[in-house]
């Protein structure tokens, strides 16, 4: 495998949080779902995702910029670590081919230091598997079940809880790379990303939209339905309502930390699409008897 600085188009001293944007951006543009049937697009997640897996771990950094690992997290053998063949039977009569432990006097403190290091090498824990994962906007609001194709190839069923957030990252224990030795497996590390809805738009707990209304509903009141992130419910549109009008909600928003947030519904006046000569002529009328000035605001702004 390739320089995972290299895979992710950073410096080696890059910062953790320039290099977690770069592999935002680089999954976002070779995701799967992106590219469907891509071999090739599919081969470069694999690879980004295999480089944020070491990179993007503070523990796996540390490794492989101390060469202890390679790009695939492989394990590198230290020559300078190991005794060689020559170092013991260059050894002081008795002691040929028992371990020669550095540091001054080979006390006890050098022997427990050199059996904690081989014991690092065979009981490893795994590296962590980032990936990214599209969610439509609804399930990210209610809460939803679904399937997660990783970047080897592996469906895991995971639980995307209810008011889950753009950028947040959902943590499957286990499911990453395989320890060595008996060390425990590493985590698989999904972020989110929420794909856009056409009638709705998030804000914190927040939701809103726009309803169209007629001139009539707006000027007399009336009762309307309205689509809610919940289902469609009444609302009750006040009289004298204009363009801009925002109604609220009470709880019909995402859930967030045992509550919800509000639903914001803007209205928006809608004027038929072929009006006759009879209410072009009496809004004519009406208008001259009644004068106003809709851009006296942004007269007085210039």
């Amino acid at each position: 495998m390739a320089d995972p600085y290299q895979l992710l188009g950073v410096g080696r001293t890059a910062t953790a949080d320039e290099i977690r944007k770069a592999y935002r951006s680089l999954a976002k543009k070779n995701h799967p779902d992106l590219h469907p049937g891509d071999k090739a697009a599919e081969a470069r997640f694999k690879d980004i995702a295999s480089a944020y897996a070491i990179v993007g771990d503070e523990t796996q950094r540390a490794l492989f910029d101390a060469g202890k690992i390679d790009g695939s997290s492989a394990e590198l053998q230290q020559r300078s670590e190991r005794p060689s063949y020559r170092q013991h039977a260059e050894a002081q009569s008795g002691f040929k081919y028992e371990p020669q432990w550095s540091g001054a006097g080979g006390d006890e403190d050098d022997l427990i230091a050199a059996l904690f290091r081989q014991h690092a090498r065979t009981d490893a824990r795994g590296a962590d598997v980032t990936s990214a994962f599209s969610v439509e906007f609804l399930d990210a609001v209610n809460g939803a079940k679904t399937r997660v194709v990783m970047s080897d190839g592996r469906m895991l069923d995971i639980t995307i809880p209810a008011g889950v957030k753009e950028g947040q990252i959902l943590r499957l224990r286990g499911q990453g790379h395989p320890g060595r030795g008996g060390g425990e497996p590493g985590d698989v590390l999904v972020e989110i990303q929420v794909k856009p809805h056409p009638v709705f738009r998030r804000e914190g707990d927040n939701i809103h939209s726009t309803l169209p209304v007629t001139p009539g509903e707006a000027m007399a009141g009336a009762k309307v339905a309205v689509a809610t992130v919940s289902g469609r419910l009444n609302l009750t549109v006040p009289k004298g309502s204009n363009t801009g009008t925002k109604l609220r909600l009470r709880g019909k928003g995402a859930p967030a930390k045992g509550a919800h947030g509000d639903h914001v519904v803007e209205l928006l006046v809608m004027l038929p699409d072929k009006p006759d000569d009879a209410f072009v002529q009496a809004v004519v009328d009406w208008e001259a008897k009644h004068p106003h000035d809709p851009r006296k605001v942004q007269g007085a702004a210039s």
